[in-house]
């Protein structure tokens, strides 16, 4: 397939440009920019030289929907929702690793996000791309609405326990680390080397994004759930997510009734991956490559489980798990093109 990538000069679209340049399935990959136009993507990225030639190319969505197959939007929020019915309707299939088909609800995007929703009629075709818990849609989907990273991590992390009813629904707290990638590539103060080596910092407090997105699939797997306790914190790394996170037993458990739960669960998951008893992940561990490794515990004395999930965010939280969502919408084997191992140490 020819494949277009629209805002390729951020990390999620390097990350992007370097997984496809291995799949068997791509053709081509064709970029495109608003503001970048014929400059070439090794300029951005050096990395790329020889691996990619092409120029940038400008960014218009008639066009697109002529040139390509499959469209990815690694852009910020506002992008997608102008462009990606112009793309679908053209017979592309769109993946959208932004924000802005995540939320059902306009009223809901507009008060967290600060922005115009998409239209209705758009939001109601994209199916949520969570791949290990909605395969059965994304094998229909035209467009896709590719997770955010927290919520990959965290989601991942509670769906067995959420599923089975275990938890009480307001007992959640996910307490998340991310890497400085997450930010983006624009330099800020936030995000300024002075500013964040040997530092730690809680963000966004009570206010970020990625919370209706939690609490909206938390809902929909448990109509108990209305709302969830989360806040992230900058690290100094580059890459990286762990969430950790506590909920109160509905009921008396062991830890290996738990561990069971969970092998049983993603038995069939090639990207997700249990920790025996007594071993957690770290981001590490995962680093540079689609997994999400989750380990578990239960405390007796407090009846509250512990989880502690991890992913690399530029990856399983956005590319690695875009394209795991495109090999699944052709029928393809979703590791397709994946199977990296973890870059260590």
């Amino acid at each position: 397939m020819k494949i277009g990538i629209i805002g390729a000069t951020g990390y999620g679209g390097a990350d992007l440009l370097r997984l496809l340049w291995q799949h068997p399935k791509v053709s081509e990959v064709i970029t495109y920019t608003s503001s970048q136009q014929d400059l070439h993507i090794h300029e951005s990225y050096p990395h790329l030289i020889s691996i990619y030639e092409q120029k940038l190319e400008e960014l218009n969505a008639d066009k697109i929907a002529e040139d390509v197959n499959v469209v990815f939007l690694a852009t910020p929020p506002g992008v997608s929702s102008e462009l990606s019915a112009t793309l679908a309707r053209s017979g592309a299939q769109v993946i959208d690793l932004s924000g802005d088909l995540r939320l059902a609800n306009p009223t809901i995007y507009e008060a967290w996000y600060k922005r115009r929703s998409a239209p209705v009629e758009l939001l109601n075709k994209a199916v949520y791309g969570l791949t290990e818990w909605n395969r059965d849609q994304i094998r229909q989907a035209k467009i896709i609405s590719n997770p955010g990273c927290y919520p990959t991590a965290t989601l991942l992390g509670l769906a067995p326990l959420i599923k089975a009813q275990l938890v009480e629904p307001d007992s959640i707290i996910i307490d998340a680390k991310s890497g400085t990638s997450g930010a983006g590539r624009s330099p800020s103060l936030m995000t300024h080397f002075s500013e964040m080596n040997e530092n730690f910092k809680a963000y966004q407090v009570n206010t970020h994004k990625h919370v209706p997105e939690i609490e909206q699939v938390l809902h929909s797997w448990n109509e108990q759930i209305d709302t969830v306790t989360f806040q992230p914190h900058l690290v100094p790394m580059v890459r990286g997510i762990m969430a950790t996170i506590y909920a109160k037993s509905t009921k008396p458990l062991t830890e290996d009734y738990l561990r069971k739960l969970y092998q049983t669960s993603y038995q069939e998951d090639r990207f997700v991956r249990i920790r025996p008893s007594g071993l957690f992940p770290a981001t590490k561990e995962v680093y540079g490559s689609n997994f999400c490794d989750i380990g578990l515990t239960y405390d007796e004395r407090t009846g509250r489980i512990t989880i502690v999930s991890v992913i690399d965010n530029v990856v399983k939280g956005a590319s690695g798990q875009a394209i795991q969502n495109w090999n699944v919408m052709n029928g393809w084997d979703e590791s397709t093109g994946l199977n990296v191992a973890p870059t260590y140490p």
